[in-house]
């Protein structure tokens, strides 16, 4: 211990001389003359010296702080795995193990011959639950409110009547979003019916979110904002608490959903679209049923009981045994006369007494055969389609004709079999009640499997991978309207906290809750299987548009009523006028499938003042963007005090810059979850704004040029050679020709590491099958993007950032190079600009090549919550390869981890060793028969934004910054290094972990910080305060997911509760993390939420259940708190 304290003082020491000795060699470096960054020489003022000088100190001392870490120990060793048990299922392995032949395996055709022997049943009788359904999108073939008027309403009114009639029926419902609109319609005693029904068991509410969510495109943050908004409404108006998870639609199943269902205390689960090869290979091995496991859980507390449908639908045929043909014979909505029959032309027949025993046996027979691919004599039949029981009359054909069989079955003891109507949670309880153990409890005798079920293949080769980019426009849209959420319900939570507190909660727009709600509904909507995939009809598609739009700019009215009130110096005089709103917006969206235009700001003699909202809950120094005027600007902070900011032209295409708009980008420090204050004064000193430079590349086109005259701007009418832009961590390389990445190299090091990238573009196939909105099937591999003329190319330098546009004819991007201290500057900001609306077919790809020797390996997220490693498989075809990435793809060896970073979700791959690939937008003119019955042709312009993040492998498992530095120097006398290539194996969990820097890289890029100007121009306007909510630095590994008010007994105001939902991140340590940005510590997931927020109090605190429905434990006055690593954890607090 003595040894360890000496160490660290000895470090600390040294560490100080060294930071004075740099301090001076910057001193030097700032006044020799010669050092320029490569694009020439800025006027600096001497306010703009000093502050480069301060920020480098502070960067260095940034530096010390990381080497002498508080990244403790344990928060590594985290990562490094635990004593985690092996699960018996490793999804992974079980893909390298199938050989995926596609056998024809007779009536099952996609399985095997099922054969049993008649006495089987005879010392445990068979015991089935026929469970009948309606499944019902909130928009696919038609909009959510024509589903709900044609349909949905009558399905329900039926429900209410139909179940009285018989206290034998049961149903079960899972989309509360229909739900709770059909609740608003209906009478008392109506909803008295309903909740007798749910009380005897008849009705269950399974799942219980706003939807039935899509698991490959949703992030995290908006999958549990749903299930708390649908949670939420049944304790509220029925007053019940979901208990099993139903989803047999998504298309390919995420191991995040897993976790969600567990930690809202649901205890089964049940899943149906699994690749066909998957299925029949747990089929045959009894494994259909299974405890499922996070890769990261080193005990038992994430396991959730899961079952698998193992037929190829979730519809009647599918879902009574293995064949088909017998199936659909009971469903009775078939019979002869009705709008629909079997497709295998033998029709159900109405059971009469005459018949009975006949169609008794052979439905038996089918169950029989169903039931020997499970390892329990309890078993499961869904019995419903889309849409189904809307009419009296279906509820009468399955209803009464079922009871026949099953009063003829139950009577005859001799065949074995209790056959009965069920809930999903009856089955559950069955089966549980046969092995004796409490609901949720770990069932012995059953398999823990660990992973996940994409990508999803429902017949030959017809995998579902396009939907993972289908509608890229409407992906990003969710994200935008997901981040404003966010950042709208934590500042709406701290406003009324404050006001609360001041007494002055009665002049504040309480009403803004109504708009946080249905804005909550909205997201929730479009996180339905159909609509944030991109596979619903056109018409659909710009109803979720608009629902998305209007919640949008609902939110900027909350937020900037939010900020109006935490701004002002003197509470007193905060007025509310809904027509003249204190701020502005920064940008507004004319129509639902417009990109948005930013707000340009007016200068005059008198001070234009901006407010900005930082919504994440670590300080921050960002450059901001703002579109004004005039070019003589100068920026201040609130004090007064100059801020370096960077003067460039606007462009309104690749040669013509926009007259008399110009933007100004400020270097500033922004609070957590704070408010900042800035000032702009019109200038006539030339010296107070740094001016960019630009060379403009026209690669022999004859175009002609819009030049700004206070931007220096060069005209080049070739193309340019290779060139490299650099700041102090990085130095990029770019080809001339293409104006594309070609290398970059990180400060310090010698070798460059290729990352070349280029465009390429995916055909689709010639015979019958083609590639839709659902389905990727291309005609082989990509081909090189080949348009018609060479790329404009513009290169940009500045202090602040310098960055190279180049323009295609079907797409722009811009790589983005900031030259500030922190987080920011460690890795290329990167957006492409894509418009293919006259392509025919075609899919275009963005794709990274690099010397990093990955192999077979990549690893992409779940919904932005964890990694999962993939492998290419070469005994797949390509589309196969094909994974979500809602946040981010890497590769890796032992030297180096690329990470891609998206702002939006879309489908990735790597084809190869070194390389990664995402697809950006995809226009096909057909519908791939999964019954949309259209193609995708209403393509947008869409912004893709992505943040592309080169790390080193520091050469050990260790912990910390000084650590890493040590083991370097061991390395350098020739000690080994302990890393190994990937993926990482543990105890026979494959498992990955993101950087802390990469998580916060991932932050910045989906949580931009907003905009907001003063709208007032007259001069008499209050004094302004900048606003920092946190009196404490927050641990960099935690995560505030959301801070969001309960609602009161009237359904449009706040209670005086709100819900804290942290999650602590995973994070791998052996990535060598610099300069993270301000202090940033981990606290061994400890974390005291007492003193969180300065001048508030937290009256109290209750640890809940994910969505809030059990309380854990008793609230105690300890405010202080532990999280384990990956954790989501949910509290009620009280803040005031």
């Amino acid at each position: 211990m003595k040894l360890k304290k000496q160490v660290t003082v000895c470090g600390a020491a040294i560490f100080c001389v060294a930071v004075f000795s740099l301090y001076l060699m910057l001193d030097r470096v700032q006044h020799d003359p010669t050092r320029h960054q490569s694009g020439g020489n800025f006027p600096r003022s001497q306010i703009s010296v000093l502050q480069n000088r301060i920020e480098q100190l502070e960067q260095l001392l940034e530096e010390n702080h990381e080497i002498i870490s508080h990244i403790k120990d344990s928060d590594c060793q985290f990562a490094l795995g635990g004593k985690g048990q092996s699960p018996d299922l490793q999804m992974l392995a079980v893909y390298s193990l199938l050989p995926f032949d596609n056998q024809d395996g007779g009536v099952w055709k996609q399985g095997f011959d099922i054969t049993y022997e008649p006495s089987e049943w005879d010392t445990e009788p068979l015991q089935v639950f026929v469970v009948p359904h309606s499944h019902n999108d909130p928009g696919w073939i038609k909009t959510f409110d024509k589903y709900y008027y044609d349909q949905t309403q009558h399905i329900l009114n039926s429900m209410v009547l139909k179940m009285q009639e018989d206290p034998r029926r049961r149903f079960i419902w899972s989309e509360i979003s229909f739900f709770s609109k059909w609740w608003d319609n209906i009478s008392a005693q109506k909803r008295a019916a309903v909740r007798r029904l749910v009380g005897n068991g008849q009705l269950e509410m399974v799942t219980g979110g706003w939807v039935m969510p899509d698991e490959a495109n949703s992030h995290y943050f908006a999958m549990i904002d749903q299930l708390i908004e649908g949670h939420q409404w049944l304790e509220k108006n029925i007053g019940v608490m979901p208990r099993s998870g139903w989803a047999v639609d998504p298309f390919g199943h995420s191991s995040t959903m897993p976790y969600l269902l567990k930690r809202s205390n649901l205890t089964g689960m049940l899943i149906q679209r699994v690749h066909y090869a998957i299925k029949k290979h747990f089929a045959a091995t009894q494994n259909l049923e299974f405890m499922w496991r996070q890769t990261w859980d080193p005990d038992t507390s994430t396991d959730i009981f899961c079952h698998m449908m193992p037929f190829y639908s979730y519809d009647v045929p599918h879902t009574c045994g293995p064949d088909p043909k017998i199936c659909c014979q009971f469903d009775f909505k078939r019979l002869p006369g009705g709008r629909i029959n079997c497709p295998w032309k033998v029709p159900p027949r109405a059971i009469t007494d005459a018949n009975v025993a006949e169609r008794a046996q052979l439905l038996l027979d089918q169950y029989r055969k169903k039931s020997k691919l499970y390892r329990s004599k309890v078993l499961l039949v869904p019995l419903g389609d889309d849409f189904r029981y809307d009419k009296p009359q279906e509820w009468d054909a399955q209803f009464l004709n079922y009871q026949r069989i099953f009063d003829f079955l139950n009577s005859r003891p001799n065949l074995h079999v209790q056959a009965q109507f069920g809930t999903l949670s009856d089955y559950f309880d069955a089966l549980y009640k046969k092995v004796g153990i409490v609901p949720g409890m770990k069932l012995p005798g059953f398999p823990v499997l660990s992973g996940d079920f994409f990508s999803y293949a429902d017949r030959e080769d017809h995998y579902w991978t396009g939907y993972y980019t289908s509608r890229p426009f409407y992906k990003s849209l969710d994200r935008v309207l997901e981040a404003h959420l966010r950042g709208a319900e934590i500042l709406y939570s701290l406003a009324l906290a404050h006001t609360r507190r001041a007494g002055a909660d009665s002049r504040y727009p309480l009403s803004d809750y109504a708009l946080l709600s249905n804005a909550r509904r909205n997201l929730g909507l479009f996180q339905h299987h159909d609509a944030i995939t991109g596979t619903a009809k056109e018409a659909v598609a710009v109803d979720y548009g608009v629902r998305l739009l209007h919640s949008l700019n609902n939110l900027k009215r909350v937020i900037i009523n939010a900020a109006h009130y935490l701004v002002l110096g003197d509470k007193d005089t905060y007025h509310h006028d809904p027509a003249a709103p204190f701020l502005g917006t920064d940008d507004t969206r004319p129509s639902q499938d417009s990109l948005p235009e930013r707000t340009v700001l007016r200068m005059d003699t008198s001070p234009r003042f901006l407010v900005v909202f930082n919504p994440l809950e670590q300080e921050r120094l960002s450059v901001v963007p703002v579109l004004v005027d005039s070019p003589h600007v100068r920026v201040l902070s609130e004090e007064g005090q100059p801020l370096p900011s960077q003067l460039s032209a606007r462009w309104s295409s690749a040669t013509d810059a926009v007259p008399d708009v110009y933007q100004v980008s400020v270097l500033a420090r922004l609070p957590a979850l704070g408010l900042r204050v800035l000032q702009l004064h019109k200038s006539l000193d030339g010296h107070t704004v740094l001016k960019s430079s630009v060379r403009l590349y026209l690669h022999g086109r004859d175009l002609p040029v819009r030049k700004q005259e206070a931007v220096p701007m060069h005209v080049f009418p070739a193309a340019a050679d290779d060139f490299c832009l650099e700041n102090q961590h990085l130095h990029a390389c770019f080809s001339g020709r293409s104006g594309l990445l070609q290398s970059i190299r990180r400060a310090g090091e010698e070798r460059e590491q290729r990352v070349s990238s280029e465009f390429l573009v995916y055909g689709t196939r010639t015979s019958k099958d083609k590639s839709g909105a659902y389905l990727f099937l291309p005609d082989g591999e990509a081909k090189p993007y080949a348009p018609k003329d060479p790329p404009v190319v513009r290169v940009t330098e500045g202090p602040l950032f310098s960055e190279v546009a180049s323009y295609y004819q079907h797409v722009q991007t811009v790589v983005r190079l900031y030259n500030v201290p922190g987080v920011e500057g460690l890795s290329l900001d990167l957006s492409c600009l894509v418009d293919i609306r006259d392509h025919i077919n075609k899919e275009l790809a963005l794709r990274f090549s690099t010397d990093i020797e990955s192999g077979d390996t990549f690893f992409t997220d779940l919904n932005g919550f964890q990694i999962q490693p993939r492998r290419y498989q070469r005994k797949l075809p390509l589309q196969a390869n094909f994974y979500p990435m809602p946040a981010m793809a890497y590769i890796q060896d032992a030297q180096s981890r690329l990470t891609l970073h998206t702002a939006q979700a879309l489908g990735v791959s790597s084809l190869s060793s070194g390389q990664l690939e995402v697809i950006l937008d995809r226009r096909l003119m057909q519908d791939d028969n999964r019954g949309l019955g259209q193609g995708l042709k209403d393509n947008k312009r869409t912004c893709n934004r992505f943040r592309l993040l080169l790390e080193r492998r520091t050469t050990a498992s260790k912990s910390s910054g000084f650590f890493s530095k040590l083991a370097s120097v061991f390395k350098a006398l020739g000690f080994p290094s302990a890393r190994t290539g990937s993926p990482e194996v543990q105890d026979g969990r494959p498992i990955s972990f993101p950087s802390l820097l990469s998580h916060i890289t991932s932050m910045h890029l989906n949580a931009e910080a907003l905009v907001m100007p003063v709208a007032q121009e007259k001069p008499a306007l209050p004094a302004l305060r900048s606003f920092t909510p946190l009196s404490t630095t927050l641990p960099c590994d935690f995560h505030i997911l959301n801070l969001r008010m309960l609602q009161a007994e009237d359904d449009s105001l706040p209670s005086a509760e709100a819900a804290l939902i942290l999650h602590r991140k995973g994070f791998d340590c052996s990535l060598e993390a610099k300069n993270l940005g301000f202090n940033c510590t981990t606290s061994q997931g400890k974390l005291a939420l007492g003193s969180l927020f300065q001048g508030l109090e937290l009256g109290s605190l209750q640890p809940t259940s994910l969505t809030l429905m059990y309380p854990l434990g008793t609230a105690s006055n300890s405010t202080s708190i532990h999280l384990d690593p990956m954790e989501i954890a949910t509290f009620r607090i009280r803040l005031g």
